[in-house]
């Protein structure tokens, strides 16, 4: 299914996504460069909400430019299928191995601003994420480990401690309990 497949069969839970879903599905029509982050504007990102197989627990890492708790993603840089890298970049941000896929779409849409910031030694403008994110599975029993360039720390965290240990408000208020609403929905 290409991504406007699954934002067209995308079914809002709140006005967030409600609001949010129509401008991410212009963009994608319309938006020049959406896969890429040369487009210093908006960009589409996508991000992976795992959770463990047998305890729920939800798998974070110590994100060091939003110096926050945060779930693993990343840039699409030019790749289309948004699953593969949410895919790929919580194997790589967090070492996780054996993810299983949960569900035949996203699990949540938004729109994020991204303020300023160096990376790398490189200034880059506030912009904005039409991010995608995607709910995978992987044994919580297994080592995860910090990917130095990106992250300082990853782990395994009760969901009320996952929000206790997120440092962004936006994120700790709205955007992280819609997920963890979501998964405990389907257990």
């Amino acid at each position: 299914m290409t991504l406007e497949q699954e934002l067209l069969a995308y079914q809002p839970v709140n006005e967030q996504e409600a609001r949010d879903l129509p401008k991410m599905v212009a963009f994608l029509r319309e938006g020049k460069t959406p896969f890429d982050r040369a487009n210093e504007t908006a960009h589409f990102t996508a991000s992976a909400w795992v959770i463990g197989r047998e305890t729920g627990r939800v798998l974070l890492i110590y994100h060091n430019i939003y110096r926050s708790w945060a779930w693993t993603g990343g840039h699409a840089d030019g790749e289309t299928d948004l699953r593969a890298v949410a895919r790929r970049e919580a194997m790589e941000e967090s070492g996780v191995s054996g993810l299983r896929d949960l569900g035949d779409g996203p699990l949540s849409i938004e729109i994020l601003t991204v303020n300023g910031h160096e990376k790398r030694g490189r200034y880059v403008p506030s912009h904005l994420h039409y991010n995608v994110t995607y709910l995978f599975e992987a044994d919580d029993r297994q080592a995860v480990h910090m990917k130095p360039d990106e992250n300082s720390g990853a782990g395994w965290f009760a969901p009320e401690d996952a929000l206790a240990a997120v440092s962004e408000t936006w994120m700790r208020e709205r955007i992280y309990p819609k997920l963890i609403a979501k998964t405990a929905r389907l257990k």
